[in-house]
């Protein structure tokens, strides 16, 4: 029978045309092969923590091995088979179950997904996708659905698990994420899952988890390199030291966007209650704040720490089988948090936020800084506050939904919610969303799309006469090749303003070169091929000399800056001290910060590279205003708020912002160790 049905399978699909490569494509050529480029980096993180020579480490086979040695050191799940056997997978023991489904919304696929719950309480998930485009387009087909149904692997593309269950050390269980190739089911470092080339394990799937992706240590004596400890973890509060807990999360199944085969047995109806009691074991992996542990769905939760996220998707799974004891057999997403309805926005949430936004951010965020998982429409719009025209700008401004959304096209994160997004009528919704907001995104009418060039100059700065020639930077433009800079206007009011000169204006990396102080305006036009960018200004500010030049800045005075007690290491200390704290910490208050951080027993010059790697990690050098180190000491969605000497509100130079020009300054040069 499986036999006839692949050969009809076959049929069907020699006419069959796939998802994938559309009209609203960002990238509209061939896709790359290899390494993402351009806007076309779905599936990565915002920040790939791009090194020196310009790779990116969070796309890189060394990053990858660095996971799988944290979580699997003996190399006990490096197959298909081991990781079965280790989970007890057709065993006969625990409870297991298998759905089959059309994953339309997220990467597309026909999905066979078995779950199974082990006697000691590991959960584990094994899912053989199918893509059933024999031109190779990847996309949403009915046929993905029916080649899983009939497990034809001749279209089984991808086999990947999730299990959540203890670390190495047995104590703190969390969401471990593998890849084993279809074939040989060896465990693989890369995949390509969705049309878009080869990207590195584990980030392209914790990246829509809620994980995190932080720099790799620095390598040691072997060459080795590790994941950074993430210190706001269950499994650092339990002193358990786990550099494989990278606070990712298991994924609510929505199951009102899934597609279902007709056949007997694989309908919705016949599979309902396998789908609700999957989602029943997903909410068991989610910690719960005990003054919410209300009914009995919650028994199998953990209690969650004050640092950690607090298990926020468990309300979508909840609401979505009829609130608590979960009374409904039929998965139905009704969830419109009451803030979406006090402020009048409930077509935002439920046409954009909900679909294009929700299933990754909800899983996002911890108890002190939540306004990431964007469950509320304050803390939505905080991440659309208009920067003003020039300076003071607003306190809290903040471009990023613009500016991820509409600039760079790096959100929605997945290539097919990407592309569902936008050949939708949604954008408009944003747009006026954002208008409103005093942000202007449309061409008369039609609302600006990512796929034309964006010039970006850089971040307003402050410089030194003595500092020298100045480089200045385009690399962060989006979707360009050619470059024209110019200088509008200096503190002479002449045009062009006497005392200043820019060489090579029409590259990259043009030379500024002032003999005067005061305030300069330069402009950047960036061009894709004959498409010209809307122009871009960058605002530098001259003074005679900054307290360092600019040049001579190295990571020692950033550690003056981020080591002072009152501030940065009022909260950013280590969880050896007992504390739950942040996911970085910068070392101990008191009067020797410094500490030993590869536990050696000696606090020497391998702790300050450590330190130097987790700092630099906190920069994002394809978009440097959204570095992590500028944005949060400045009071950007940050439980400490702005700290003293952060305000950039200011104009640069100002005092009151005289460290963030120091760490800002010290990021445009490279920062340099």
């Amino acid at each position: 029978m499986k036999a006839l049905l692949g050969s009809a399978l076959i049929g069907l699909m020699l006419n069959a045309c796939g998802g994938g490569g559309s009209g609203n494509d960002i990238s509209p050529d061939d896709p790359p092969v290899s390494t993402a480029t351009g806007t076309d980096k779905f599936l990565l993180f915002p920040n790939p923590q791009v090194q020196p020579d310009g790779s990116l480490q969070t796309n890189a086979q060394a990053y990858s091995q660095a996971y799988y040695a944290a979580i699997d050191p003996a190399n006990a799940k490096d197959t298909l088979v081991k990781w079965k056997a280790a989970n007890g997978f057709d065993t006969g023991t625990g409870t297991q179950i298998t759905v089959v489904f059309g994953d339309r919304r997220d990467l597309g696929y026909g999905r066979r997904m078995t779950a199974r719950t082990s006697p000691d309480g590991t959960i584990a998930f094994l899912v053989e996708n199918y893509l059933a485009n024999p031109g190779g387009a990847y996309g949403f087909s009915p046929l993905n659905i029916e080649a899983a149904v009939v497990e034809d692997r001749r279209w089984l593309i991808l086999v990947n698990a999730i299990e959540f269950s203890p670390g190495p050390s047995g104590k703190v269980s969390f969401a471990k994420f593998f890849n084993f190739n279809p074939s040989t089911g060896q465990r693989q470092l890369t995949a390509d899952i969705d049309g878009r080339g080869e990207k590195a394990m584990p980030n392209i799937c914790v990246s829509c988890h809620g994980g995190r992706a932080d720099a790799l240590t620095p390598p040691d004596a072997t060459g080795r390199q590790q994941l950074s400890l993430v210190q706001n973890s269950a499994a650092e509060h339990e002193k358990d030291f786990q550099r494989g807990d990278v606070e990712a999360h298991l994924a609510v199944f929505e199951v009102g966007t899934f597609e279902f085969s007709n056949r007997a047995g694989f309908t919705r109806p016949d599979q309902e209650a396998a789908l609700k009691a999957m989602n029943q074991l997903v909410l068991c992996t989610y910690p719960v704040i005990p003054a919410e542990r209300h009914s009995p769905e919650d028994d199998c939760r953990r209690d969650a720490i004050d640092s950690e996220w607090q298990g926020t998707a468990a309300t979508l799974i909840k609401q979505a089988y009829g609130g608590a004891g979960l009374p409904n057999a039929m998965f139905v997403d009704t969830l419109l948090p009451d803030d979406w309805i006090t402020n009048g926005q409930q077509s935002l949430y439920q046409n954009v936020v909900a679909p294009s936004c929700r299933g990754c951010h909800i899983l996002r965020g911890t108890r002190a800084q939540a306004d990431i998982d964007l469950t509320t429409f304050d803390r939505f719009q905080g991440y659309a506050v208009f920067p003003g025209n020039g300076y003071p700008k607003q306190q809290g401004f903040d471009d990023r939904i613009k500016a991820h959304v509409i600039d760079r096209g790096n959100m929605p994160l997945a290539k097919i919610v990407y592309d569902t997004f936008w050949s939708s009528s949604n954008p408009p919704i944003l747009a006026a969303f954002l208008e409103q907001r005093g942000f202007t995104v449309r061409n008369g009418t039609t609302v600006l799309q990512p796929g034309r060039p964006v010039a970006d100059p850089g971040p307003d700065r402050v410089i030194g006469i003595s500092d020298g020639p100045t480089r200045l930077s385009a690399e962060n433009s989006v979707l360009t090749d050619s470059y024209d800079w110019s200088i509008v206007s200096g503190p002479d009011g002449a045009t062009p303003p006497t005392g200043a000169t820019l060489a090579d204006p029409q590259s990259v990396k043009p030379t500024l070169t002032v003999t005067k102080a005061g305030a300069y305006v330069l402009q950047l036009v960036a061009n894709q091929g004959s498409i010209k960018s809307q122009p871009a200004s960058l605002r530098i500010f001259v003074q005679d000399a900054l307290p360092v030049r600019s040049p001579d800045i190295r990571f020692a005075d950033i550690k003056k800056v981020l080591q002072v007690t009152g501030t940065c290491l009022t909260c950013h200390t280590s969880n050896a001290q007992g504390i739950q704290r942040p996911p970085v910490f910068f070392g101990l208050a008191g009067a020797n910060p410094d500490i030993d951080r590869n536990g050696d027993g000696i606090v020497n010059a391998a702790d300050d590279a450590l330190f130097y790697a987790e700092v630099r990690g906190r920069i994002n050098f394809t978009d440097v205003g959204a570095s992590a180190l500028l944005r949060k000491p400045a009071g950007h969605h940050h439980n400490g708020g702005r700290l003293p000497r952060f305000d950039d509100t200011l104009q640069p130079g100002n005092t009151g912002r005289l460290n963030y020009d120091l760490v800002q300054n010290w990021i445009l040069n490279g920062a340099p160790q």
